[in-house]
């Protein structure tokens, strides 16, 4: 009997060992699987970290190339139509400073328009809805500023505003640069 409950005692620690054997077999098998997809989803969602790192570190990188040669990509476009603001002699008088200043100011302004914009410029010349609403929108400009706006250094500033002002009233991209030929502040 001593032999009996001891076979039956090494068959029941012999079944647990199989069937552990057997479990630890399957255990590996589901944690293969398991394993291999988390590692998979980690490559891939480091490929797309790093290709978004470098298209937002190559996208800076143009940019700032494009602000320090002084925005030269924005020189090369079709040849523009040049307009001349004002009488073609003389240009534009206007009052500056307010109307008690007595200030005067004769300007030349030249503006290079997009020729593409059918809706202003059609066989290279301005239409006349689009030309009241420039010179509505230049005088405003010129009147509004104090006379310290006519300094020579803040002339740029001057030019930046107008060519954002008319293309804000005649759409974006209509004009490509202001340019100051005569100026007279009296």
């Amino acid at each position: 009997m001593a032999d009996e409950k001891k076979s039956a005692e090494e068959e029941e620690k012999e079944k647990p060992e199989a069937e552990g054997e057997e479990g630890a077999e399957e255990k590996p098998k589901k944690k293969l699987p398991v394993m291999a997809i988390a590692i998979v989803v980690l490559v891939l969602v480091g490929i797309a970290l790093a290709g978004g790192i470098a298209y937002f570190v190559a996208s800076k990188l143009v940019t700032s190339s494009k602000n320090d040669d002084g925005g030269s990509a924005a020189r090369y476009h079709d040849p523009g139509v040049f307009v001349k603001l004002g009488d073609p002699k003389e240009g534009i008088l206007v009052n500056v400073g307010g109307v008690k200043a007595g200030h005067f100011l004769k300007i030349g302004i030249m503006i290079e328009m997009n020729p593409g914009k059918k809706e202003v410029i059609t066989e290279g010349k301005l239409n006349p809805v689009a030309e009241t609403k420039l010179m509505d929108t230049v005088l405003h400009i010129l009147r509004s500023e104090p006379l310290d706006g006519y300094d020579a250094s803040k002339q740029d500033a001057l030019k930046e505003k107008i060519k954002t002002e008319v293309n804000h009233e005649l759409g974006e991209g209509t004009v490509y640069g202001v340019y100051i030929t005569s100026f007279v502040l009296q």
